[in-house]
């Protein structure tokens, strides 16, 4: 036989019905819990303009070597989204009429040309929320506490690591770095458990950073098991960008501890997310058990983007947190889960398809999930299919069934027979 021409593209993938079930369960689960804290639901196009994407107020250079590109037919240069973030921040910039406080949700494709392993692809899920008009920390507590309640609900064990990156802007700039080159020193920073320390050295020599600059991040790096919040209370004194970031972690912290979220929620004083829209609170999550380097979910504050995509650049107070469908689901492989998509009845026709037909018709108008056997199985073939696929109710619809108004009830758990009226 002549092996298939076209294969999936790589980065991209099949789900076939046991995997697409436990997605949709995640889906389900997640959205259940938006719901629970008032999110109401969008949804925004994954073609974009190009200059949209690529602003400024974007990812980042970083993420715009992952980003795919292409002309439609008037010529105009266009882009697949590679987040949910930004398109949203396009929503408020275009509908300022939007009351605030407003709290949203959207689970949508997205794509990135950029590096596969596990859990990672180049056309992948994102399932996010947004929160427009609270500038305390309140609002990351509360999208701190909606992660906690999504992973207790999918019974994964999680660590949620979170910084803020006006602490990291302060504290490089205390050290030596430019202002105007933070931001770039930033995204090596935050390559620190990829790359270790000394990667970060060369990494950061290779962009032209100062040698001194260099030796004294590195000796700040190497404090690493000895830095906490009091640390940078006590050096803030002068810095006022460090001042800013110590007083918003001190607010968040209170509430984390308040709220009970201390023992997921770590404060890590590297963490920096490469992207440079954040201008505050930044946070990663990932498996306690480390089964899975990547995080499985992030977010952060970025009070920029929808002013500046505006053309006002107003600070609009807007903060995110971001679940990997994708990775959630690798993550979930190999533990036990339901199947959500079997029948509660499947209905196996002795040559009397239309009636079998007409008893699915009513039950599932009573909200029944039903399947009729209509390939011709035999009995005994479609009892086998139906104990092998765990569907625990099986109707036998035959001849003499039709003619004394029965439906005739196997029950594959016990083994148990019994008939019900019903007028064909």
């Amino acid at each position: 036989m002549k092996k298939m021409a076209y294969q999936n593209v790589k980065g991209t993938q099949d789900y076939l019905p046991q995997e697409e079930e436990i997605r949709n369960e995640v889906k389900r689960t997640l959205e259940e819990v938006f719901l629970l804290y008032g999110c109401k639901p969008i949804e925004t196009p994954i073609l974009n303009h190009a200059g949209l994407l690529a602003s400024k107020y974007g990812g980042g250079a970083e993420i715009l070597k992952e980003m795919y590109t292409l002309t439609d037919q008037g010529k105009r240069e266009l882009a697949l989204r590679y987040d949910l973030t930004i398109p949203f921040a396009k929503v408020i910039a275009m509908n300022p009429g939007i009351k605030k406080p407003f709290k949203r949700y959207e689970i949508g494709k997205v794509f990135r040309d950029g590096p596969i392993k596990t859990g990672r692809f180049r056309e992948f899920t994102q399932c996010d929320v947004d929160v427009v008009g609270v500038e305390s920390q309140a609002a990351e507590a509360e999208l701190l506490m909606m992660a906690a309640e999504v992973f207790r609900k999918l019974k994964l064990d999680v660590r949620i690591q979170y910084n803020n990156r006006k602490l990291l802007a302060g504290m490089l700039e205390g050290l030596g770095v430019p202002k105007a080159e933070i931001a770039d020193v930033t995204l090596t920073l935050d390559k620190l458990e990829k790359i270790s320390i000394k990667g970060v050295s060369l990494e950061l020599a290779g962009k032209g950073v100062d040698e001194a600059t260099i030796q004294a991040i590195e000796s700040w790096l190497t404090e690493a098991e000895t830095i906490d919040l009091n640390y940078f209370k006590r050096i803030a004194v002068t810095n006022i960008t460090l001042q800013k970031g110590v007083e918003e972690l001190s607010e968040l912290k209170g509430l984390v501890d308040y709220l009970q979220l201390g023992d997921i929620c770590i404060f890590n004083p590297f963490l920096a997310r490469g992207l440079e829209i954040y201008t505050g609170t930044v946070y990663e999550i990932f498996l306690a058990d480390g089964e899975i380097k990547s995080s499985i979910g992030s977010g952060g504050r970025y009070d920029n983007a929808i002013g500046g995509l505006a053309g006002t650049n107003d600070k609009v107070s807007t903060v995110g947190i971001s679940f990997g469908l994708d990775v959630i689901l690798t993550a979930l492989k190999g533990k036990k889960t339901k199947i959500v998509s079997a029948p509660d009845y499947y209905i196996i026709p002795m040559g009397m398809e239309k009636e079998a037909l007409s008893v699915a018709k009513k039950y599932r108008q009573k909200g029944c999930k039903v399947e009729v056997e209509l390939s011709g199985k035999k009995v005994n073939k479609a009892l086998e299919r139906a104990d092998k696929e765990g569907i625990q109710t099986v109707m036998i619809i035959g001849e003499n069934e039709v003619k004394a108004n029965l439906i005739k009830i196997k029950d594959m758990k016990t083994g148990d027979e019994t008939s019900l009226p019903f007028i064909y």
